[in-house]
């Protein structure tokens, strides 16, 4: 199979709602804390790691901004890619992309792919560390690079590669009250994947799949 049939994600029903297990203590989310965790990580297996492939394609390295606005209420900057995108159009994302052969490491490929898409200047920038990779449908090796954001940063949007650019609070990303199970079926195979649906004012930002994945390992790592 070549990649999967045009669908509407949000159509997609919910079997499973994860409200039993708990949300990660406010207090876990502030700089301080999150800085410790890395420091120090625990013992913890993500919980996700490899799509269904649905695209035949070479697969490619690539890097993530799990950016985190240091605000007085912590935020996760979030964005949108444009319906013309070749792979998932339309779609939520971290600010991120393929490795190129001048980055460093999964953190400059990470920042450049940030400043070049929504204009985040490094300086802003404070590296925690690494998430293990999520293997995306499409052949894509993701590495989440998570960071710490000053809120000082200012934005300018790359509008060939990203439609907005908005933030989620990350309590509300880390209560797992707010993760949902949905489960597709095509060609006789069965798909699941999360959601994490957000009322940001009058716009519904319906996170989901890959990006939906990585916060859940966040989650776990948090959590562990």
């Amino acid at each position: 199979m070549s990649q999967l049939p045009a669908f509407d994600p949000q159509q997609v029903p919910v079997f499973q709602v994860d409200a039993h297990l708990a949300a990660v203590p406010t207090q876990h989310l502030t700089p301080d804390a999150l800085q410790a965790r890395f420091t120090n990580p625990p013992v913890w297996q993500p919980e996700l790691v490899r799509e269904r492939k649905f695209m035949d394609r070479a697969p490619a390295q690539a890097a993530v901004l799990l950016g985190l606005v240091m605000r007085d209420e912590p935020t996760v900057l979030l964005t949108q890619r444009p319906s013309h995108m070749s792979t998932h159009a339309g779609q939520i994302a971290f600010a991120g992309g393929k490795c190129d052969e001048g980055d460093a490491n999964m953190a400059a490929t990470a920042l450049r792919e940030a400043q070049e898409e929504v204009g985040l200047d490094a300086r802003h920038v404070q590296v925690l560390g690494t998430l293990p990779e999520y293997v995306t449908g499409s052949a894509f090796y993701v590495t989440p690079v998570v960071a710490l954001i000053s809120p000082a940063m200012t934005l300018q949007l790359n509008t060939h590669e990203v439609s907005c650019a908005f933030e989620v609070p990350l309590a509300y990303l880390m209560n797992p009250a707010n993760h949902r199970w949905h489960r597709y079926e095509f060609e006789g195979v069965t798909r699941e994947w999360l959601s994490m649906p957000y009322q940001d004012g009058e716009q519904l930002r319906f996170v989901w799949g890959a990006t939906a994945g990585m916060l859940r390992n966040f989650y776990r790592f948090l959590q562990a």
